[in-house]
């Protein structure tokens, strides 16, 4: 007989949560027999994952002890017992899934249960969303916007001091303020930011994952990104603007049109059917309409492109599959951010972000704030 299983920590696996629905901070197993499905978790755990999982056998180790006994140690005792509930089942061959612990790995072929490699399992299924999950998704990124919305309205309606630092209330914004300002409001609305955020201007958003740090100054480029998760659901939001308190200049004014255009452009080819590797193409082919060259893996002086246009999103920040170079088909109920950026040490960055849905006609977009450089009331 064979099974499926997957097994660690849910509250770090989210597949594993995913079918618990209890973000458990104990060892679990699932396993699938042709179907039929088991959870093994803690004693003190089972009445709450009856209730939320919907698993057809909720049991726990002490229920499946070996002849030499468990181990004290909770993860072991966990892999000892799954051994023993697939031995029950005369299980001889299990397909696991990439985040299967070693302990649990080492444990099945110890007991010489033949062990397999499924690359799809934990991702395949968790590509297509819900109506539930989406749900999740547009209530964190509606959470997620109101807090950009406050944050690059500080930065906008700042004042500015002799050095062009931005002040509010006499004091001086930084990189670090913006972003404990919005973890205060994520936390007030139930959101955690265990990821971090980014608040950077030149010349560290060059490199476009920098968190940025020091105070903003006016009339730079500020890239505000944001990707909090829900403590209720789980599931994440991720928006980006890009703000300028005062003059915008022209050259962050080109390069602010064709991100622009490229999201609009590229969201056009997020069709069930279409591939990945097409709509970033899209996006990719604005940016070099306009001037901008690929530098992927180089950070550059002058405002070039630094990375694919997106990833998949839900109880990972980042999800397969990519929209990015090689990206395969896409599937109907996929949730995606789409986020083309520019970026350069001189000029600084933008980047715009929103996150969409795959349906069979045009893309369903989660989010409602504009795109503009100007957030000041």
């Amino acid at each position: 007989m064979n099974a499926s299983v997957l097994a660690g920590f849910p509250n770090k696996n989210p597949s594993l949560y995913r079918r618990l629905h209890v973000p458990l901070g104990d060892p679990a197993a699932w396993i699938d027999l042709g179907g039929h499905t088991i959870a093994l978790v803690r004693d003190l755990e089972m009445d709450r994952v009856r209730k939320h999982s919907g698993a057809d056998h909720v049991t726990c180790p002490p229920e499946h002890e070996p002849p030499l006994g468990l181990s004290a140690d909770r993860e072991t005792a966990t892999a000892q017992a799954l051994v023993q509930v697939l031995r029950s089942k005369r299980v001889e061959r299990v397909k696991a899934d990439r985040s299967l612990p070693f302990i649990f790995a080492w444990h099945l072929q110890q007991a010489e249960i033949e062990l397999q490699y499924d690359e799809d399992l934990g991702v395949l299924d968790r590509r297509v969303k819900s109506d539930q999950e989406i749900e999740y998704l547009r209530k964190a990124q509606s959470v997620t916007e109101e807090v950009m919305q406050m944050m690059c309205e500080r930065i906008a309606n700042a004042s500015v001091n002799s050095q062009g630092q931005l002040c509010h209330d006499s004091e001086v914004l930084t990189s670090e303020s913006i972003r404990s300002l919005a973890a205060i409001e994520f936390m007030k609305r139930g959101f955690s930011m265990s990821h971090g955020a980014i608040v950077a201007s030149a010349p560290e958003v060059a490199d476009c994952h920098h968190s940025g740090t020091g105070p903003l100054l006016t009339e730079q480029p500020i890239i505000v990104d944001l990707y909090p998760r829900d403590e209720t659901t789980y599931y994440n939001g991720d928006c980006t603007r890009t703000v300028v308190n005062g003059q915008v200049s022209e050259t962050v004014a080109a390069m602010h049109n064709a991100v622009v255009l490229a999201r609009v452009e590229s969201a056009k080819l997020l069709v069930a059917g279409n591939s990945a590797n097409d709509v970033n193409q899209a996006a990719e082919d604005v940016l070099k309409q306009h001037g901008y060259k690929l530098s992927r893996g180089k950070i550059t002086d002058e405002a070039s492109i630094q990375h694919g246009l997106g990833h998949g999103i839900g109880l990972d920040v980042h999800e397969p599959i990519l929209l990015d170079h090689g990206g395969g088909e896409l599937l109907e109920g996929e949730v995606f951010t789409i986020e083309p950026g520019l970026y350069g040490r001189k000029v600084g960055g933008v980047r715009v972000e929103d996150m969409l849905v795959v349906t069979e006609g045009q893309p369903e977009c989660l989010n409602q704030l504009p795109y503009g450089l100007d957030w000041t009331t």
